[in-house]
């Protein structure tokens, strides 16, 4: 006779925040990500909460540059616990129908004031990509593990 074991339950909490495609609302974004893991018990300052912070901050001010179509806002959704390792799924959404290439992150000139955000994004994540979504636009994600 086998007995079973009960496994205990899986708790998936998703935030998910609606924010202008401005300066600004990538500030929030940002602020609003590590607030949340905060009271999901990710304290600030933490090695995931700075990392998923900066995540934020590049994926956000991407889809304020680049992926702004005027009168269209910008998503923020967090997902966590993703994958075993208790880590955060990082999904900004945005209205514009050009993609980037994760498989080729450009190296922008030395001199360039900007162009370096996906490389960060490539350089700190566990994983990146784009992928479709419900209506016009994408989604450029990121993943950080929990360790």
């Amino acid at each position: 006779m086998t007995t079973l074991q009960a496994q205990p339950p899986v708790t998936v909490r998703v935030f998910a925040q609606r924010c202008s495609a401005t300066r600004r609302g990538a500030t929030l974004a940002r602020r609003l990500a590590v607030w949340k893991l905060d009271t999901w018990g990710i304290p600030y300052g933490t090695r995931l909460s700075d990392t998923v912070a900066l995540l934020v901050a590049e994926l956000a001010a991407n889809a304020v540059l680049h992926g702004r179509v005027p009168g269209r806002d910008f998503e923020l959704r967090l997902i966590h616990p993703y994958e075993e390792a208790g880590g955060v799924r990082i999904e900004v959404s945005d209205t514009h129908e050009t993609r980037p290439n994760p498989s080729v992150a450009r190296q922008p000139a030395p001199d360039a004031d900007g162009g370096r955000g996906l490389l960060v994004v490539e350089s700190i994540a566990a994983r990146w990509g784009v992928s479709d979504r419900v209506g016009p636009g994408k989604t450029v994600w990121a993943e950080a593990d929990g360790l």
